[in-house]
């Protein structure tokens, strides 16, 4: 089949990828010539595991192509997905402006029938908003298809090819025929294709993210209270996960969801939901609470250190807001070295693919090293904000000579309590007994 995606972020180039990876067609279409350009030449513009290989492979058998046209992405595509930025406006919103801009482009250049996807996530009635707007110029027939994404960012090579469930929302069989068709390579093993209303689709994706990030939420405010009153997260946690109705996945405390997709999703559906005078309480409480969390360390920071940060060093390790990405967007450690610069203090970072990222955003306020050990030499106390796997098994004796201090922060409780008393540290996690020698 011929396809077309306009937008190569994060969704974009990942669908467009393994699309080609079936034996489609795929034009990818992107504003950003100097972009399109580099993958025009076989550079991947992100970090996903796996996505190189195939992004290589794809290129090699002329099965995917980049350009800077939308004429000519519409031309070739007779399905056409649209993967652009819904970026949170300043009442915690979706802002549209880009998908509708380019839905009014598409009314004026196409000439024969296509099937609009929307692959980005969009408020409910975004398919309405966008077929108007396509209706205002068309002289074709056409159909929009809502078409949301599940792809979590690490895995999302993985889960585009072998997804859990595609869900195509639309009322018109010649536009379901054709997405069946496009996704039947993907189901082989018999995980469904669900087909439902547009609107139903809309909201799956939001209800989802948003289910998720309570269950995050709920198990850091679990954490807080174990502290509190002595008890031991990790115990409670898998006295929970083996309810087969609650589970094992996501009840991992820490220092907060962050990425491209949590935060803004769970705003945009609690401000759907005022729009439609409803109150999602539980919404607001999971807000509020995720912001608060991404500090938690904070005060047992300057607790251990007398509430004197001025000119004490600290090494963080992990950057991005989760492993297996060079993703930033709302990552904890980002809100934490605001809090330790506003004190005085320096910073020495360390990520496996981050890095870059993060000096753009902080440029020569902190430094940047080559190791994990290198960000540790002459520090007073090691921060840690994302479970790489690196940082899982470090080799502990090295550590204590590179650092001056002896004290460890861990937002990811990557260390088991016993194991870490033996390493003469003080150690501070997050619902667990603090450490201290």
């Amino acid at each position: 089949m011929k396809i077309s995606v306009i937008g190569t972020g994060y969704v974009g180039l990942v669908t467009g990828t393994c699309l080609a990876e079936t034996g489609n067609e795929v034009v990818c279409v992107d504003i950003d010539k100097d972009k399109v350009k580099k993958m025009q030449g076989g550079e991947v513009p992100i970090y996903e595991p796996h996505l190189e290989v195939i992004f290589e492979r794809n290129i090699k058998a002329n099965r995917l192509k980049f350009t800077t046209s939308l004429e000519e992405g519409l031309e070739h595509g007779e399905i056409i997905f649209l993967a652009l930025p819904t970026p949170e406006d300043e009442d915690g919103s979706a802002d549209l402006k880009y998908i509708l801009g380019v839905s009014d482009d598409i009314g004026k250049l196409i000439s024969e029938y296509k099937v609009i996807v929307d692959k980005s996530t969009v408020p409910v009635g975004t398919a309405e908003k966008v077929r108007a707007t396509i209706e205002k110029n068309a002289n074709c027939d056409f159909d929009v298809v809502s078409n949301p994404e599940f792809l979590r960012e690490g895995f999302a090579v993985d889960d585009f090819l072998k997804p859990e469930r595609i869900v195509v929302g639309s009322s018109s069989v010649r536009a379901i025929e054709l997405m069946n068709k496009l996704y039947k390579p993907f189901v082989r093993s018999g995980n469904p294709i669900i087909v439902m209303d547009e609107k139903s689709a809309e909201l799956t994706k939001y209800a989802a993210n948003s289910f998720l990030a309570a269950k995050i939420t709920f198990m850091n405010e679990i954490a807080n209270y174990c502290e509190k009153v002595g008890a031991d997260v990790d115990k409670v946690r898998r006295g929970m996960g083996t309810d087969s109705r609650i589970g094992k996945r996501f009840l991992f405390p820490g220092i907060g969801y962050g990425g491209s997709c949590f935060p803004k999703d769970v705003k945009a559906l609690h401000k759907s939901g005022k729009e439609a005078n409803y109150d999602f309480q539980i919404l607001e409480s999971v807000i509020k609470v995720n912001q608060s969390q991404k500090t938690i360390l904070f005060p047992k920071i300057e607790q251990h250190f007398d509430s004197n940060l001025k000119d004490k060093s600290f090494a963080i390790w992990g950057l991005a807001f989760k492993p297996e990405t060079d993703d930033i967007r709302e990552a904890p450690s980002l809100y934490m070295i605001d809090k330790l610069l506003e004190k005085g203090a320096h910073i020495k970072t360390f990520d496996p693919e981050a890095m870059d990222n993060v000096k753009r955003k902080f440029g020569d306020k902190i430094e940047f090293a080559n190791s994990m050990y290198e960000a540790l030499e002459g520090v007073d106390a090691l921060i840690i904000c994302t479970e790489w796997s690196i940082f899982r098994t470090p080799n502990f004796s090295k550590l204590r000579d590179k650092m001056n201090g002896n004290v460890i922060f861990d937002g990811r409780n990557l260390y088991d309590l016993e194991d870490i008393e033996k390493e003469n540290l003080s150690y501070y996690s997050i619902g667990r007994e603090n450490i201290k020698i």
